[in-house]
């Protein structure tokens, strides 16, 4: 009997080195820099340097993982564009700036992660389900952002796919440029998005938030 308890404890414990979340975050680089075909139990091992049985201290089967690996791209990334869009705001400028923390805060959102997912959904049904589903929540995050603004639902409804649109495409082609000559257009942005001016304390305030996170 004693034998028994210790085994039983030993499996809710886990494999003592690595976590679940050493697992998940093995999955996730694989994911992002090869492609979900390359998600593998023995190749994530290996470079774990633990023993492939111990993957199944806490996952059932690979399809397990994979679940597990959506489940944390959903909290993640959609949820924190929802959380965004619906913080309280002054100015309708202000919100958009909510909006585009995402973007410039690597914890709020996993870029790399959104675009792997997107590649592995052109391939899994399932999967393309899920990123139908995501888009929409963020942009009906978005709608509701202008329609709290007095926007009308066409004009929020438009504003809020462009700016949403503009903003995945930005980092689907890849841009790379200095934050500050990024900011240096945020007025221009803000304009352009909400067909208003936006104050210079937002606009400040969103500039040195963004140099401070993406640096110069």
């Amino acid at each position: 009997m004693a034998d028994i308890s210790q085994t039983t404890v030993k499996s809710r414990q886990g494999n003592p080195k690595v976590s679940r979340d050493d697992w998940l975050n093995a999955a996730r680089d694989a994911l992002i820099s090869e492609g979900v075909g390359e998600v593998k139990i023995l190749s994530l091992s290996t470079k774990l340097g633990v023993a492939r049985s111990s993957f199944y201290w806490y996952f059932q089967s690979r399809s397990d993982l994979l679940s597990a690996l959506l489940d944390g791209w959903e909290a993640r990334n959609t949820k924190s564009i929802q959380d965004k869009c619906s913080l309280p705001a002054r100015t309708i400028g202000q919100a958009v700036c909510h909006f585009f923390e995402c973007f410039i805060d690597p914890n709020l959102f996993d870029q790399g992660l959104d675009f792997a997912v997107r590649e592995w959904a052109r391939r899994d049904a399932r999967v393309r389900a899920k990123i139908d589903a995501a888009d929409s929540a963020r942009i009906a995050a978005l709608i509701a952002l202008f329609h709290r603004f007095g926007f009308s639902q066409q004009d929020a409804d438009a504003r809020a796919r462009i700016l949403y649109f503009m903003q995945l495409g930005y980092h689907a082609l890849d841009v790379t440029e200095p934050m500050t000559l990024r900011m240096s257009r945020l007025d221009a942005y803000l304009k352009g998005f909400t067909g208003q001016v936006a104050d210079p304390e937002t606009v400040g305030a969103f500039q040195r938030l963004a140099l401070q996170l993406g640096g110069e």
